[in-house]
């Protein structure tokens, strides 16, 4: 997921897909453990939006404080 995606998005439709996200991390994490998945670089994609989307939730908390 892109940065500019990320920014269109609301703070409740990022809570949602952090989730969906943070799912399919350890989905793919607990396949990989198990037999080695196909591309192995899904888990680095998958973890780096996972970060962009909580860098940009506690962005949006400190702007409101």
């Amino acid at each position: 997921m892109k940065q500019s995606e990320i920014i269109g998005l609301s703070t409740a439709e990022l809570q949602v897909q952090l989730s969906q996200l943070k799912k399919t991390y350890a989905d793919l994490k607990t396949a990989h453990a198990i037999s080695p998945i196909q591309n192995p670089l899904q888990i680095r994609a998958v973890r780096r939006s996972v970060a962009r989307l909580t860098t940009e939730l506690s962005k949006r908390d400190l702007q409101q404080l």
